[in-house]
């Protein structure tokens, strides 16, 4: 096709702001057009004051190509009629801030005008927005692998030293409500209860109402409740056990002699992976199912009434992370192949389990989290120490989010946990001690 050629297009949109709306109508463009050109043509049509980039779709997906290039692939010719549909474009997220830790950032979350994270010295902390920790929260005995709050008086937190542990906090700004502080005695940063019952390193951790849900390298599911009350206390005798070496003994009855901090036992166990499991997540629109990605190849759909596995899809690599896109139907699993996956978990086994791979990460993906205001967007932590921003309508990133600390360094320090929270960026922590937070200018909006 030459230079010169065109093709016929059509604009539309979805966007609800009768501003952006262009009366239908085709017209020819140049086929050596790509995005910005076809913003610039919108933008004319618009007869908007001040230009608003924009990004393409043709059949659901998203134009990274010239229109020569998009007709040469599909095998069209020039005299086709395009249909082009165009929609705010998100932004490259820009660096807001970096907060200093003690230690690795391996876990962070958000609840109302406060961020809590966990890091490899075993401490959970708590800051405001503009940086100050308020408040640490010390009794594990390794590094914390995940972090969550509950609600406006809870934490939970997940550790390499086996167990959970429910803190007692105060967040007035959390909405998703309060429980009932059935422990007033207890003041704020201290242990509520211990929860045991894993045997290796608690390495993800969900909540969903009254219920907490962990995954650990022991290859199990947990599934607790966010109410001490509700759960079993545990013998201190029984909680020692025999076939234990002397060490380890010694470390747990020095956790166990914390003063009157209860201990409990999980509602279930949940066993059916033959590899570490790395993530789990409670289904967003049933709380009585689970979804859970492992290091065997494979992801699990949990009953969490009846504790069974109802099934097990395989894929040809090691799942490190898990996410739901609730409206698409998808659960995006990060792997070990350092590519993200899409799977629909309605598909049966039998099938073809992946519905897309999304390719541009050079090392593990062992985090991942949707965007709180677009369905269509994800965002991954990597160990090749960057945070990549994804349309899930196209195969390869928008962008990418570099270390601050690595500017400086000249090194990829590993990303280990992102958070993509509403108000406030997208949050990541790792291997140089920092969280760090990015935000775009515009609102991240269908």
């Amino acid at each position: 096709m030459s230079e010169t050629a065109q093709v016929k297009v059509r604009f539309f949109t979805r966007e609800q702001d009768d501003s952006l709306q262009i009366e239908d109508t085709a017209l020819f463009a140049p086929v050596t057009l790509k995005r910005y050109g076809l913003s610039e043509i919108v933008n004319h049509l618009l007869k908007l004051e001040q230009a608003v980039p924009f990004d393409f779709l043709i059949d659901g997906e998203l134009l990274r190509t010239s229109l020569d290039e998009y007709l040469t692939k599909q095998g069209l010719s020039s005299e086709s009629l395009l249909n082009l549909e165009y929609t705010r474009a998100v932004l490259p997220p820009s660096y807001l801030s970096s907060f200093n830790n003690e230690d690795w950032v391996s876990a962070v979350d958000v609840g109302g005008s406060q961020i809590v994270t966990g890091a490899y010295d075993g401490v959970v902390r708590t800051y405001n927005h503009s940086g100050k920790v308020e408040k640490q929260y010390g009794g594990h005995t390794g590094a914390i692998r995940a972090v969550k709050y509950i609600s406006d008086t809870r934490i939970v937190s997940g550790a390499n030293d086996r167990t959970l542990r429910l803190w007692k906090t105060k967040n007035e700004q959390i909405s998703n409500g309060a429980l009932n502080d059935d422990a007033d005695d207890v003041e704020e940063g201290k242990t509520l209860a211990i929860l045991e019952g894993h045997k290796a390193p608690v390495v993800s951790v969900a909540v969903c109402q009254d219920r907490i849900i962990s995954a650990s390298y022991d290859r199990s599911l947990a599934l607790w409740s966010t109410n001490f009350k509700d759960m079993m206390a545990i013998d201190i005798n029984d909680a020692l056990g025999n076939g234990v070496s002397y060490a380890a003994k010694k470390r747990r009855r020095l956790a166990l002699k914390e003063g009157s901090v209860r201990r409990r036992a999980p509602l279930s166990i949940m066993d059916s992976h033959n590899a570490p499991v790395e993530g789990v997540i409670f289904d967003a629109r049933d709380n009585t199912i689970a979804y859970s990605a492992s290091q065997d190849h494979s992801i699990k759909t949990w009953d969490l009434v009846s504790a069974r596995c109802v099934d097990t899809k395989t894929t040809s690599y090691s799942l490190l992370s898990i996410a739901q896109m609730t409206n698409l139907n998808l659960l995006a699993c990060g792997s070990s192949a350092r590519h993200i996956t899409l799977h629909d978990p309605r598909v049966n086994s039998s099938s073809k389990i992946t519905q897309q791979q999304l390719n541009g990460h050079k090392n593990f993906v062992v985090s991942l989290d949707t965007c709180p205001e677009n369905d269509y967007l994800l965002c991954s932590g990597s160990h090749d120490g960057t945070v990549k921003v994804w349309d899930v309508r196209s195969n390869t990133a928008m962008y990418t989010i570099t270390r601050e600390s690595d500017v400086v360094k000249g090194v990829n320090d590993k990303v280990f946990c992102v958070k993509w929270a509403k108000n406030v960026g997208i949050l990541s922590g790792g291997q140089d001690k920092k969280l760090q937070i990015n935000k775009g200018d515009n609102i991240f909006k269908n």
